[in-house]
């Protein structure tokens, strides 16, 4: 079995039609972060596999940025202002 290691995938891409592929393709390898950055946990295979897919989309135009981050950063790794880490504020008024 191979190792797997933790990738931060960025991108920018002005072109509407292909961003949104490499966002849909980008979504079945890992977990969107941002509007344009991704956290992949892949094998190096499956990260040059991805980045070879990758490469067929984009442009020279097109920037890519894959950065590989060690398992303990990978845990560290947190995302901020997501819907999920906000507690929901009880808004209620009691009556006396």
């Amino acid at each position: 079995m191979e190792q797997k290691f933790w990738y931060v995938v960025a991108y920018d891409i002005t072109e509407p039609k292909r961003w949104r592929k490499v966002f849909k393709m980008l979504n079945g390898y890992g977990r969107h972060l941002q509007l344009s950055i991704f956290r992949c946990r892949l094998t190096v295979r499956e990260q040059e596999k991805l980045r070879w897919e990758l490469e067929k989309l984009l442009t020279p135009e097109d920037k890519l940025l894959i950065l590989t981050m060690c398992d303990a950063c990978g845990k560290r790794t947190a995302a901020h202002n997501r819907p999920e880490s906000w507690v929901a504020e009880d808004k209620r008024f009691g009556i006396i």
